[in-house]
């Protein structure tokens, strides 16, 4: 039995902002990986929420003044697209919703600066949408595939902290992220095509075949990892140009959602670029 002491001590632990930030890191960690792992219409309303709340964060952050409306022609489009995609539609009906969507939430705004603005998050917010569940249902790359994003992403961010944090030496990039260092940036680098190799060998093992060899895999980890730590840099930027700390305050002791998906986003763009390119070619095209 614990003492009164043991037991304040956890309860301070709890309430404390690591703690909240450790829960909230396992809630967010244990329900990427079980909706993975069961597909379907509840991994798609997973991203739905994760892009509708992108899209809110981003239009409250850069300052549209038609706010409510262009986050709810943002969020229809997101869910007629995620209807249509379960309901097999076409590819071409998916292009439609997306692109009307789009022209929807930009047209809703007064000025040009709004416009771009609203654009821009409405296509931010429908990639973290549209390609997660894009790249599940396709029955050449499946949950593995999301699973390669999850630890290309979280292999770099974990390594990239640690690595920096033991090493030091220069910055990054300190007028946009003064804690990152180039070690960390390395760290990261490695840790994500270790990642990478490590998944292929295993699911190789397992009996799947990812649609890349263990090398070529290696090699697009890395570069997810470059771009998914380029993709964090660039939401400081934007925090930086609209002076905020956090994009918003939707996950207890993480700050917004956009805080925690910048470089998964930025590996989802990735992704989908690549889909596009290969689905001529049968790779991918679900």
């Amino acid at each position: 039995m614990n003492s009164p002491g043991e037991s304040g001590t956890a309860r301070g632990f709890v309430r404390s902002e690591t703690g909240i930030r450790l829960i909230s890191a396992v809630v967010m960690i244990a329900l990427a990986l079980g909706t993975t792992w069961f597909g379907g219409v509840v991994f798609a309303v997973l991203w739905l929420a994760a892009g509708s709340a992108i899209l809110f964060e981003w239009i409250a952050m850069v300052w549209i003044v038609r706010r409510i409306p262009s986050v709810v022609a943002g969020a229809l489009a997101y869910t007629a697209f995620v209807l249509a995609h379960l309901t097999d539609w076409p590819g071409v009906v998916l292009a439609a919703i997306a692109l009307t969507g789009g022209a929807l939430v930009v047209m809703i705004s007064m000025t040009w600066r709004d416009r771009i603005w609203a654009g821009a998050g409405y296509a931010v917010g429908f990639v973290v949408v549209a390609v997660p569940i894009i790249v599940r249902s396709d029955p050449a790359l499946g949950a593995l595939a999301v699973i390669w994003i999850f630890a290309v992403v979280w292999g770099t961010d974990i390594a990239a902290y640690f690595t920096g944090r033991a090493l030091g030496g220069p910055k990054l990039w300190p007028r946009l992220s003064p804690k990152k260092t180039w070690a960390g940036f390395f760290g990261g680098l490695a840790c994500a095509m270790l990642a990478g190799f490590l998944l292929g060998l295993v699911a190789r093992i397992l009996g799947q075949a990812p649609p890349l060899d263990l090398w070529a895999l290696t090699l697009l980890s890395g570069l997810a990892s470059v771009i998914g730590q380029g993709g964090d840099l660039a939401e400081s930027a934007l925090k930086r140009h609209f002076d905020v700390k956090d994009s918003g305050s939707l996950i207890p002791g993480h700050g917004g959602v956009m805080d925690r998906l910048d470089a998964f986003f930025a590996v989802c763009l990735l992704v989908g670029l690549m889909l596009l390119g290969l689905s001529p070619f049968g790779i991918g095209a679900g």
